[in-house]
């Protein structure tokens, strides 16, 4: 059963899945302005090397500018990292594809599972006023994600409505389990959200069906529809509440956004 802690600065959740194109990066986005919405201050932290989120939301990655390997491998602190998006109490620190080599980089760092958690736990960190911060992970179990569960007060799980979606999950909540034995005795399951759902689809309900008999409560009631809206958003750098605030995606995410806060 689902226990997400209630922490005293602001609510850390990672957004993970290692099987890719399960709209993982996409709840990141339009979960963090959904909140936003609900007068939340979101800061969403971008460690996947391929920095969708980051330019999902019209923030360039590169060299540039400080990203989030800056943060991890240079430990830069996160306040110079941070950029502000157009969306109103949205706020991102990008990725760049220099994360791409970070796991090799981490393997000599004595602290390599630690780094997120020292940055995003920083006493200065207050200073952002943030009531949330989700960090969208890369779509596998390696160091990065680590350093995210590490670092996270909960789990978020986005799980696809299509064949084969629960099998892989056995392996996240092994790992959710063995961050939870050595390094984080507090790191909890805040919940299962299922994506690209399409009600007229018999393998979707089946899929809803089975993730909620073997899982409970950790799935959410708020289901996410297969949406145009949410597909075409990113081509135009904003999330689906911006983009079409009427559309089912955006309905749908601001109701899971306001579901998180009830279990909060």
């Amino acid at each position: 059963m689902s226990d997400p802690i209630r922490p005293t600065g602001p609510k850390i959740i990672a957004i993970t899945n290692q099987k890719g194109g399960v709209g993982k990066t996409t709840t990141a986005i339009n979960l963090g302005a959904a909140l936003a919405s609900q007068n939340k201050t979101v800061l969403l932290v971008d460690i996947d090397p391929q920095g969708n989120a980051s330019t999902g939301l019209g923030v360039q990655k590169g060299r540039d500018g400080l990203s989030t390997y800056d943060l991890l491998l240079e430990e830069v602190p996160l306040q110079d990292v941070v950029q502000k998006t157009a969306v109103e109490n949205l706020l991102i620190a990008p990725a760049s594809t220099d994360l791409s080599s970070a796991d090799i980089e981490l393997v000599s760092n004595e602290k390599r599972i630690f780094l997120l958690h020292d940055s995003l736990r920083a006493p200065a960190v207050a200073d952002l006023g943030l009531d949330y911060i989700l960090i969208d992970c890369p779509p596998s179990l390696n160091l990065l994600t680590v350093n995210a569960m590490v670092a996270a007060h909960s789990v978020l799980v986005p799980l696809q409505s299509e064949f084969f979606a629960l099998e892989g999950l056995s392996q996240l909540m092994l790992t959710i389990r063995e961050v939870r034995q050595t390094a984080n005795k507090a790191l909890r399951i805040e919940g299962v959200a299922l994506t690209m759902y399409d009600s007229r689809n018999n393998l979707s309900k089946q899929v809803e069906a089975d993730a909620r008999e073997n899982l409970g409560e950790l799935v959410f009631t708020t289901v996410i529809p297969r949406n145009v809206r949410v597909s075409e958003a990113p081509s135009f750098a904003m999330p689906v509440l911006s983009y079409d605030p009427a559309s089912k995606g955006s309905v749908a995410y601001l109701d899971l956004a306001r579901e998180l806060m009830a279990r909060n």
